[in-house]
């Protein structure tokens, strides 16, 4: 009874995803909930964020947040098959709930509709959404949204604002290190962001660059070129 209401409600209220491929959304569920919370609290529902198309997002970008977040990115169909394997041992190992291991797509989908909540009815709408967004957009665009909406600090949405916000300049000019420090605000961004003093977090951010240093494959993905040292003649 509870799985037919679900599904009798959400054929009126299921979001098209296909328009995302030419329009962008005008808000996401995380910053309406967020919006809220502030509110219920008395205090300005204001968030920064500020759309840019992908060719306004750093390459430097697109690749730390692949190699922070899901370095099969590019090469799966909407899921991550040897995450779900070192979820399932780890979980096996430490006797508790299986972590997410949640590709950059199926955090999308979850973003723009979805509740936080791990529940079996939500984590199926996910699977639902994350596959329809892999077959209408293509990864380019999935990325640019990505980047475009998610949480890099309290009130922050989107790289652009958090670009403005962390290093006072457009989220086109990022250089490889600042980018790392983005990319690894995003696992907590309610407390993990540039300028906190964290070692766990700046431990994070020299791994984000180990793995995109590593990931040279990316550059072809996300545009840009690598930095050839100049070659000189010795005397």
């Amino acid at each position: 009874m509870l799985i037919t209401g679900w599904v009798i409600g959400d054929v009126v209220s299921w979001p098209d995803v296909a328009v995302l491929a030419r329009t962008n959304p005008e808000t996401t569920v995380f910053i309406e909930r967020y919006r809220a919370q502030r509110r219920a609290a008395g205090q300005s529902d204001r968030v920064e964020w500020r759309w840019v198309p992908d060719q306004a997002l750093s390459p430097h970008l697109k690749r730390a947040a692949v190699s922070a977040e899901d370095m099969e990115f590019f090469s799966h169909d909407g899921f991550s098959t040897s995450e779900i394997k070192v979820a399932l041992r780890e979980a096996l190992e430490t006797k508790e709930a299986p972590r997410g291991a949640s590709t950059i797509t199926q955090q999308l989908a979850k973003n723009l509709w979805l509740s936080p909540l791990r529940t079996p009815i939500r984590k199926l709408k996910e699977m639902l959404l994350t596959r329809q967004l892999e077959r209408n957009l293509s990864k380019r665009r999935i990325l640019e949204i990505y980047l475009n909406v998610v949480e890099f600090g309290p009130g922050v949405y989107g790289a652009e604002a958090a670009a403005r916000r962390y290093f006072g300049k457009s989220a086109a000019s990022l250089t490889e290190h600042e980018a790392a420090q983005l990319a690894a605000s995003l696992p907590r961004p309610s407390r993990w962001h540039p300028g906190v003093e964290s070692s766990a977090y700046w431990g994070y951010v020299d791994e984000i660059e180990s793995r995109m240093a590593r990931a040279t494959f990316l550059w072809r993905h996300v545009g840009g070129a690598p930095v050839v040292p100049e070659v000189t003649d010795s005397l």
